[in-house]
C-alpha cells in the first residue's frame, strides 16, 4: 500500500496525536492532506481554519477534553468495537503483532490507537488493509465521528478526513459486489 510521496495516513496520525512539540508538524500534516484532494482536503482545511489562532495550550486542552476525558470519542479502535469485553484484549494483541510485523513503533498509546492503526493501513498490502479497514477501522471511525458530529469541535473535521480517506482507499462503492 505504501508508495512514493507524503503519506496521508501518517499525516492523520500526527493530527490525532497529542499536539505537543513543533507547531509546524500540524501545518505540514494539513498540507499533506490537502494534496490528497476531495473530502480529505476539505476536512483538513476546515480543521486548520478552526484551530487558527489557538495557542498550544488551548489546543492541548481541547485534545485532552475531546479524546482523553470522553470515552465516546476515544481514539482506541478496540474500545468502540468491544468496550471492556475480553475480545478487546485479543484485538490489542493482534494489532500489536501487526504493528511489529509492519515496523511501526508504538508510542505511549495502546496499540489500537488511531495514531498506530492509520499508519498500519498504509504499510499493509491491499489484500490485508482492505479487510482490516472494513472490519475494524471504518466501524470505529463511524462511532468516533458520531460522538463529535453535532459539536463545534474542530477535531470532528480530522475524523471526517480519516473516514473519507479510509472509504476512498478501502471500501467498495455501495451496491458493488466483489467476487474473488
Amino acid at each position: 500500500m505504501s508508495g512514493a510521496g507524503p503519506d496521508p495516513f501518517a499525516a492523520l496520525a500526527v493530527l490525532l496525536g497529542y499536539p505537543a512539540g513543533e507547531p509546524d508538524r500540524l501545518t505540514e500534516a494539513v498540507c499533506v492532506l490537502s494534496a490528497a484532494g476531495g473530502e480529505v482536503a476539505r476536512a483538513a482545511a476546515r480543521f486548520s481554519e478552526e484551530i487558527e489562532g489557538m495557542g498550544r495550550g488551548e489546543l492541548e486542552e481541547l485534545y485532552t477534553r475531546t479524546f482523553d476525558l470522553d470515552p465516546a470519542a476515544s481514539l482506541d479502535v478496540g474500545w468502540h468495537l468491544y468496550g471492556e469485553a475480553y475480545e478487546r484484549g485479543r484485538f490489542l494483541v493482534t494489532v500489536r503483532g501487526l504493528l511489529r510485523e509492519h515496523g511501526i513503533a508504538e508510542s505511549g498509546e495502546l496499540p489500537d490507537h488511531l495514531g498506530h492503526v492509520l499508519p498500519l493501513l498504509a504499510r499493509m498490502g491491499a489484500d490485508e488493509a482492505g479487510p482490516f479497514a472494513e472490519r475494524f477501522v471504518a466501524p470505529a471511525l463511524e462511532k468516533m465521528s458520531a460522538s463529535l458530529e453535532d459539536t463545534a469541535n474542530p477535531y470532528r473535521h480530522v475524523l471526517a478526513a480519516a473516514r473519507a480517506l479510509v472509504a476512498e482507499r478501502f471500501q467498495q462503492p455501495t451496491g458493488e459486489v466483489c467476487h474473488g
